[in-house]
């Protein structure tokens, strides 16, 4: 009975010892095959490791170049670039903010740098609490991980770097040293970088003894560098500062709402870019072609070399239709103009330009503040709006002969007073009362302004050819309106007049309430405009009914290599022209007559600021009422008057078309007459009599005055025969 026991007991165990060998062999195996791969990587695949770590890459990063300058017709600098040393930072690929921390901490060593906290001053701080939190931050990652709750820890991105913020206090802030302050700005200035981009660390009062102390220590400043950088500088001062415009700075970078726009251009995020006017107009030309170099990063993503593969070429130069000399003048004329100024008006605008080809020769602003500081506002020209007056009634004139109702079978009108049901009555300043019914044709009513005749050009263009005194307009209004726009805007009145700025205001087209406004359209009662679209029609009007595009930059031309001055053209800008008024040549050259009339008739409006010049000029006055209103003032609402003037000389050949606005002035009294006033001194300076009669003005215009002197002599002398 025992015999089979013991088999079954021996069988028994024989079966254990053969599960754990097969467990220690799948052991053996599994140790055999760890020991074989960590042979093969460590003998045969060494040097593919090695290799892996020690892996550099190249990439090719670009760099600024000075943007182009500006400079007057008579290429004279207005704007320019100060070459200054800088210090720089090229920031890596993945390059975390604790390694930058560390770099600006090793730099602050180096480099006197601004750091002034904001716990220190009331305002002016270099250092903001948040540029002192993000460095405390950079330096203390573990730290503030540990004061972070498991609820924090489960944030990411954005909520999760304001959650770190949250743990900073402010006593741990105040514990900086001058040293930690100090880098907190310079890691302030690498944060703003992206990655492979370069930005300015210092650039402004940069001593020889830093550049050599960091010279001496870039292997140990990885992405440090020194170089030169540029600034912006204005040799004339605030002139057109307004309208030359702004360069962003490398913190404001690339405007946010373009950015894409940009990147795609070729530019990085923290690029300075031409933000507003000519600087923005033309960055294209002005921006330059960037430098090219080959940057060389570690494993890390550290850059530990850069070649220099192209230099990069200096933006090219943009040449103004402006002369310096006749722009400081007109600023003058305006700015004395400021010292009569009466009620409501602080600010004076003055548009000149050449009719024959659209050159702006000077544009000016000026705005009295509320301390009675002058301040430039040239930028005023093309975005501040008034409403203009009788100085638009030629555009009346012609509208009226486009449209079919004037010639000169039906030019006669009687100028008396209109009384319609429902609206203002209407009567011109010189028959005001209208005692006396005066016969009045194209070139009268404007020697004397008659709102009357232009009214009722209005009434035939809304089919109404005989009111009834005391009755309602029986015509379409609407349409009237509509119609007298549509000329205007051939004019330039009202819609863009293509300048080359950016933002351009094109005035304020009102809703028509009652019919009666449609007749005070005519005679520039209701629409508002900007100085320069009344510039472009006085134009319009001089040159015999071409409108062209006011021009400030007349050429593009490069940078001479060896002097740095300006090289060679390479774009010519040609004058614009946006279209061509549809009228009879008579009836222009009536307008002429009207105009001159105005100027040297023994009725004109504007013939006592203009007789007895010594150039022939034409112009047409204007004086608009209006409502005042300025944001912030408690005087809203109130009624004033803006007086304007537009001319043109020399009468038969002009070379310079002018309107003047001055807005706001009282409506009682009506003793200011600055418009007249100063486009009187501007015309003289241009000519260079009178006052201005030493100053150093164009040849040609010298050479039309004698030419007009010898004519005159002539005619003189046979009138006597």
């Amino acid at each position: 009975m025992k015999k089979p026991t013991q088999k079954r007991t021996e069988k028994h165990k024989s079966h254990i010892p053969f599960r754990l060998n097969l467990l220690f062999f799948l052991v053996f195996l599994m140790f055999a095959s760890l020991i074989l791969r960590l042979g093969y990587m460590q003998i045969i695949r060494a040097d593919d490791f090695i290799a892996e770590v020690q892996r550099t890459e190249r990439t090719t990063i670009t760099g600024s170049v000075p943007r182009g300058e500006i400079f007057d017709a008579n290429l004279r600098k207005l704007v320019g670039n100060e070459a200054r040393a800088t210090i720089t930072y090229t920031r890596g690929r993945n390059v975390s903010a604790s390694q930058m921390a560390e770099v600006a901490y090793d730099l602050a060593g180096f480099i006197e740098m601004p750091s002034v906290p904001f716990f220190e001053v009331d305002s002016g701080a270099d250092l903001t609490r948040r540029d002192l939190q993000d460095f405390f931050i950079a330096t203390n990652q573990e730290e503030i991980r540990e004061r972070m709750s498991d609820e924090d820890m489960q944030l990411d991105g954005g909520e999760a770097y304001q959650s770190m913020i949250s743990y900073v206090e402010d006593e741990e802030l105040e514990e900086f040293s001058r040293r930690e302050l100090a880098a907190a700005a310079i890691f302030r200035r690498m944060n703003a970088a992206f990655a492979l981009s370069t930005v300015n660390i210092k650039n402004e009062d940069v001593s020889q003894d830093e550049i050599a102390r960091v010279s001496e220590n870039l292997d140990s400043l990885p992405g440090v560098g020194t170089g030169t950088d540029w600034v912006r500088m204005f040799p004339e001062g605030d002139m057109l500062r307004s309208i030359i415009g702004r360069v962003s700075t490398e913190r404001q970078g690339v405007p946010s709402d373009q950015v894409r726009s940009f990147l795609a251009r070729g530019y990085t995020r923290n690029d300075r870019v031409g933000r507003t006017q000519l600087e923005s107009q033309y960055e294209s030309v002005l921006r330059g072609t960037r430098s090219r170099l080959d940057t060389e990063t570690n494993s890390r993503g550290e850059i530990i070399n850069q070649i220099e593969k192209y230099s990069g070429q200096k933006g090219d130069n943009l040449i103004l239709t402006i002369d310096i000399d006749f722009q400081e003048t007109v600023e003058q004329i305006a700015i004395d103009s400021l010292q009569e100024r009466q009620g409501l008006n602080n600010s004076i605008y003055i548009v000149a330009m050449d009719p024959r080809n659209g050159d702006v020769l000077a544009m000016t602003g000026k705005t009295v503040d509320e301390n009675g500081q002058v301040r430039d506002n040239a930028l005023g020209t093309i975005q501040a709006a008034y409403e203009m007056g009788s100085s638009v009634k030629g555009a009346s004139i012609l509208a009226a002969a486009m449209d079919g109702v004037l010639d000169e079978t039906n030019n006669q009108i009687f100028d008396t007073p209109i009384r319609m049901a429902g609206s203002q009555d209407i009567r011109s300043f010189f028959n005001p009362t209208g005692a006396n019914s005066v016969m009045m044709n194209e070139v009268s009513a404007l020697e004397r302004s008659s709102n009357v005749y232009m009214s009722k050009l209005a009434m035939r263009m809304g089919g109404e050819f005989d009111h009834v005194q005391g009755s309602g307009l029986s015509m379409d209004a609407q349409r009237a309106l509509d119609t007298q726009r549509m000329y205007f805007n051939q004019f330039g009145l009202g819609v863009p007049t293509g300048i080359d700025l950016p933002n351009e205001s094109t005035g304020i087209a009102a809703p028509l309430v009652n019919p009666g406004q449609s007749l005070f359209f005519s005679f520039g009662q209701f629409d508002t405009y900007t100085p320069m679209q009344l510039a472009q029609y006085v134009a319009t009007i001089a040159n015999g009914g071409t409108r062209l595009a006011p021009r400030l930059v007349s050429e593009i031309r490069d940078t001479d290599p060896s002097t740095g001055g300006v090289g060679n053209l390479r774009t010519e800008i040609e004058p614009r022209i946006l279209n061509h008024i549809n009228v009879e040549e008579s009836m222009m050259e009536t307008v002429h007559q009207g105009f001159y009339a105005a100027v040297n008739g023994s009725n004109g409006t504007a013939r006592s600021h203009f007789a007895n010049t010594p150039y022939v000029s034409a112009g047409k006055t204007g004086t608009a009422e209006a409502t005042f209103w300025r944001e912030g003032s408690d005087r809203n609402g109130e009624g004033v008057i803006n007086t304007t003037y537009v001319g043109f000389a020399p009468f038969d050949n002009p070379e310079i078309a002018i309107a003047t606005v001055v807005p706001h002035l009282p409506r009682s009294g009506r003793t200011n007459q600055e418009s007249q006033r100063a486009t009187r001194r501007v015309l003289d300076a241009f000519f260079g009599v009178g006052e201005f009669e030493s100053n150093t003005q164009p040849t040609d215009n010298i050479h039309e005055l004698e030419e007009m002197n010898e004519e005159s002599e002539q005619e003189e002398t046979e009138t006597e025969e």
